[in-house]
């Protein structure tokens, strides 16, 4: 990230009330402008965790981000540029009743619009550019998605340091605060179930979210290291089985075996696969790449993929 920059993030809310679409803008007190929830990433935050955030303190609605919507950028003075990333997501009837929004001295009030109104109301053009990318998904019919995440494990000790088996190097203590630091983003986008590596390296990654979930990971040697190296692991099934099962889960493995799991993702999706896969399967330690894919439209194949890698 440069330091001459802003770097923001927000959503395009969504829901449907009575078969139809609306959208969520914001008015904002201070600059009696119209636009889309957003806001600055606050120290040690990822995107995605920024996101959810400034939705909840702005509207009063906790959101789960679906697919990727764009990046605006415009500068602001003195010539610093302001970098805002946006995800669709979707307001459910349960997060709607359960906002305690009122009206304050930053937003002065909120409104439910149809797709039209929300461009005509909008104040900015980077708004509306978000806007027409958000279209496209409700035009493709793939608005609403659920992800598969493929997770490198942190930072483990060294092989060359480590006397017992692969298998049982831990984290180090770098690895330990990463894996409180992907906590919130991997809930940002809705994560309800863990899949890991029966590796103590990929056990001790996920443990802090488990506890989040109060949910335990279900352990699996099949995209082991091991399982990898000696021909006995099974990716296919295990992606198979999370891509029908067609809810929000993190797969945490290891670098050699990423890109098998996303070669999978894109095979069980009926995806071509092409470079960004392979992209996406090049993660540091800790890094993480969310696959979307359309919880009504089996047949869409992937819709987006992004990676995400902690600061720690």
């Amino acid at each position: 990230m440069s330091d001459t920059a802003v770097f923001a993030a927000g959503a395009v809310v969504w829901r449907i009330v009575e078969d139809k679409l609306r959208i969520l803008l914001i008015h904002r007190t201070k600059y009696r402008d119209v636009t889309l929830p957003k806001g600055k990433v606050d120290p040690g935050e990822m995107l995605a965790q920024t996101a959810v955030r400034e939705v909840h303190e702005e509207t009063g609605i906790k959101v789960h981000l679906g697919v990727p919507v764009g990046v605006s950028r415009y500068w602001m003075r003195p010539k610093r540029q302001k970098v805002v990333h946006y995800w669709a997501a979707e307001a459910t009837d349960a997060a709607i009743r359960a906002s305690s929004f009122v009206p304050n001295g930053e937003i002065s009030g909120v409104e439910w619009v149809s797709l039209k109104k929300a461009r005509s109301h909008l104040s900015y053009p980077v708004d509306v550019e978000i806007l027409d990318n958000f279209a496209r998904l409700v035009e493709d019919g793939v608005l609403r998605t659920f992800p598969l995440i493929a997770l490198r494990h942190g930072k483990a000790v060294g092989r060359s340091d480590w006397e017992g088996s692969d298998a049982t190097r831990p984290l180090t203590d770098r690895g330990h605060r990463q894996a409180s630091a992907i906590v919130a983003p991997l809930r940002a986008f809705g994560v309800k179930r863990i899949v890991s590596s029966d590796a103590v390296r990929c056990l001790q990654t996920v443990a802090p979210l488990e506890r989040k979930l109060r949910h335990p990971a279900k352990v699996t040697a099949k995209i082991s290291q091991d399982a990898w190296e000696d021909g006995t692991g099974d990716i296919r099934a295990v992606v198979g089985h999370r891509v029908r099962a067609r809810k929000p889960a993190v797969l945490c493995s290891h670098g050699p075996v990423l890109p098998g799991i996303l070669s999978e993702l894109a095979l069980a999706t009926g995806t071509m696969h092409g470079s960004y896969v392979d992209s996406a399967s090049s993660l540091e330690v800790a890094g993480f790449s969310v696959v979307h894919l359309s919880a009504t439209n089996p047949g869409s194949g992937i819709i987006s993929i992004e990676t995400h890698t902690p600061k720690v």
